[in-house]
């Protein structure tokens, strides 16, 4: 071990003299002194990469926002418009059964959700945010008008179910299937570009490094879920009440035509928007760190004030939107991976094996994304609470009275607007009112930790999985005693609207929570990946729909061919006990999200003293 110890101390020395090559070791250790005031000036930039220090920061801000908005906004319309109804759409139109129905419509959301993360590593690597959105948004383009085309034309659908053919509905080609999952990929990798992009593109409008620049950024996430939930609120209303009464044509065609109004509107504002250069792919690095990691997993860790030309910590470079890292104790097992070694330096200091020396950096990023996943896997269960509204919430609310007057009849799909409605109306009371009042008593700037804000949320979500529970098992039973060759229940929809604002409000606390959260978290140049984590949650909380309908379907199918919990007939089955057996997990996803909170160290935080702001750095 003296003998280990002695070579460290040699290479000590090998790596500042290698480092410091040219210049006094005086001048390297100014370097390092002035190279985060560095970064702050050339964290935001326009175009080329700045060529002097003093490079003046291109326009952004709340000028680019119009666009920035506006551009998500329109794409926003389209796609929610496009697919808010759409199980109504498979039911009708396809002729699916309603597990077959959740089945792809869950399976097909756990891949869009999914390709965030192919969408975020070509961002970070090779495009940058803007050329990714640019080109994802063509992608979401001929999605819509694949779809658009489905609904035109009728050799593309299932016949249908008429008096000639007895009644009995005609399920897809194997072509017209193959069609429609050609559409829904395209709009998988429409989706895999914009997703993991659009936020962070909008928070790169702003500078974080000044007050005027946090507080945009804290606003900005409350404004853009605000804009997203009045979009919503059109989609689920007009354009899903032209789907259901006039033309499912007409119904996927207005959100195509909302798509290249998106497209226009995006590129209107290329000049003002503020380009930030893609950093290279952060997956290398982490698996070098990992890998590195491993190899030196013999090695004798030095005492924690005894870390000078130990680890390997170079400068970044030049230019780069990354602020530097410190090393930290958190999985000191990690630190392992910048032990420098004999031989892993060239003669000018440079890395000579990437996948056996890595920087203290490139450790610090692992550390952050390895610290956030338990955080993230308490979304999942949370996030399969709200899968339900485009699912079974649209199941129940077909046997229901949707009779709003004698001539109006609300469509099934228009009923997550009450959701919608109530994250519009809650969030500008938050934003303007609740995070101020808070930020008094509490002097944390977002008025409660981002934390407490995502386990309030998981308490809604469980509330409105047994509102919902409640309110199916009513449904069922008047269902059963009074309904009518249809299978109607004489009970009015509106009894589905506690779950919904519940859910309203899950939404609002933690999805936005959560969103927020990976933002701040995460370091600036996974801000991409950060946002593909969201969707993923979406995709895990998808996924274990589908495995959870399909397990249900056939174990509690009846010996004597009673039906199952999750039959065709919603009136046969007991959807409650789904909903129920979804509030159980989240009750105990709760108890494990505490744990992990309670141990959880933020990277930052921000406190608010008598109208001083001071970072406070956590690590």
């Amino acid at each position: 071990m003296e003998n280990s110890e002695s070579k460290q101390k040699k290479l000590t020395c090998s790596w500042i003299a290698c480092c410091t090559k040219g210049f006094p070791v005086s001048s390297y250790k100014s370097m390092q002194s002035s190279e985060s005031e560095y970064d702050e000036k050339e964290k935001y930039h326009g175009g080329d990469l700045p060529e002097s220090k003093t490079a003046k920061r291109k326009p952004g801000g709340w000028r680019a926002m119009p666009f920035v908005l506006g551009n998500e906004t329109f794409e926003r319309l389209a796609s929610v418009g496009l697919l808010a109804n759409f199980t109504v759409f498979l039911l009708t139109q396809y002729h699916m059964d309603q597990v077959t129905a959740s089945n792809v419509l869950s399976i097909w959301s756990g891949l869009t959700s999914f390709a965030p993360l192919v969408g975020a590593y070509l961002s970070d690597t090779y495009l940058g945010r803007f050329k990714t959105i640019a080109y994802a948004q063509f992608g979401s383009l001929l999605g819509m008008m694949t779809l658009t085309l489905i609904a035109w034309v009728p050799q593309l659908l299932p016949p249908s179910c008429n008096a000639s053919l007895g009644h009995n509905c005609i399920g897809p080609t194997t072509l017209q299937f193959a069609i429609l999952a050609i559409a829904l990929l395209f709009l998988s990798i429409g989706g895999g570009g914009i997703r993991p992009c659009s936020i962070p593109f909008g928070v790169d409008q702003f500078d974080p490094n000044t007050e005027e620049g946090r507080k945009g950024i804290n606003s900005f996430f409350n404004w853009y879920y605000l804009t997203f939930t009045i979009v919503l609120v059109l989609a689920l209303t007009v354009v899903v009440y032209i789907q259901d009464t006039v033309s499912w044509a007409l119904g996927f065609a207005i959100p195509t035509m909302l798509m290249v109004c998106s497209i226009v509107l995006f590129f209107i504002g290329t000049r003002l928007y503020v380009h930030v250069k893609p950093e290279g792919s952060i997956f290398s690095g982490i698996s070098q760190s990992l890998v590195a990691a491993y190899k030196k997993r013999k090695l004798k860790l030095p005492n924690e004030g005894d870390v000078d030309g130990i680890f390997y910590d170079p400068p970044l470079k030049e230019g780069s939107i990354v602020k530097k890292l410190s090393l930290t104790n958190k999985y000191r097992f990690l630190n392992k991976a910048a032990i420098i070694t004999e031989g892993e330096l060239q003669p000018d200091g440079s890395n000579a094996k990437p996948w056996r020396l890595c920087t203290i950096q490139q450790i610090e990023e692992v550390k952050c994304l390895v610290k956030i996943i338990p955080v993230w896997a308490s979304g999942i269960i949370c996030f399969l609470s709200m899968a339900q509204q485009g699912t079974f919430t649209m199941s129940q609310a077909l046997k229901m009275d949707r009779h709003l007057g004698p001539h109006f009849q609300i469509p099934a799909g228009s009923l997550a607007v009450i959701s919608m409605v109530t994250i519009g109306v809650w969030l500008p009371i938050y934003d303007r009112v609740v995070v101020p009042a808070l930020r008094k008593v509490t002097r944390i700037e977002e008025g409660i930790t981002l934390l407490q804000r995502m386990g309030i949320g998981i308490i809604f979500s469980i509330l409105s999985m047994i509102a919902a529970g409640l309110a199916e098992r009513k449904r069922r039973a008047s269902a059963l005693e009074h309904a009518g060759p249809d299978g109607v229940a004489p009970i009015s929809v509106m009894w589905l609207a506690p779950q919904l604002i519940l859910m309203g409000f899950a939404e609002a606390f933690n999805i936005i929570g959560q969103i927020e959260f990976y933002n701040k978290e995460f370091p600036e140049n996974m801000s991409s990946v950060a946002n593909s984590l969201f969707s993923v949650t979406a995709a895990g909380a998808n996924y274990l729909s589908a495995l959870m309908v399909n397990i249900l379907h056939n174990v509690t199918r009846g010996k004597n061919g009673q039906p199952d919990w999750l039959t065709k007939d919603i009136n046969a089955g007991k959807v409650e006990n789904f909903y129920f057996l979804i509030a159980a997990l989240g009750v105990l996803n709760f108890v494990y999200f505490l744990y992990v909170a309670r141990l959880y160290q933020y990277k930052s935080r921000v406190w608010v003293d008598e109208d001083v702001e001071l970072n406070v750095v956590k690590q």
